[in-house]
C-alpha cells in the first residue's frame, strides 16, 4: 500500500499542510481522500469561509491526474 502524500501549500497568503491518502483497496481508481490543516488563525478562517472553492482547487490543482 501507498503512503499518503504530504504537502505545503499556499493559497491566497495561506499557508496550509495537505495530506493526501491512497485509495483503499476495492474502490473506484477515481476516489481520493485529503485532509488539510491551516498553519494559522487566518488560515483556519480563510478555509472555513471557502471550503467548496478551496476542495476544488486542491481536487484540480494537486488531485487530478495531467493528461
Amino acid at each position: 500500500m501507498t503512503n499518503k502524500v504530504k504537502r505545503e501549500i499556499t493559497v491566497k497568503g495561506n499557508k496550509f499542510h495537505l495530506e493526501i491518502y491512497p485509495q483503499l483497496e476495492g474502490t473506484d481508481s477515481k476516489e481520493f481522500t485529503f485532509e488539510i490543516f491551516p498553519y494559522d488563525y487566518n488560515a483556519a478562517l480563510y478555509a472555513f469561509s471557502n471550503k467548496e472553492s478551496l476542495n476544488r482547487l486542491i481536487k484540480e490543482k494537486y488531485i487530478t491526474e495531467k493528461k
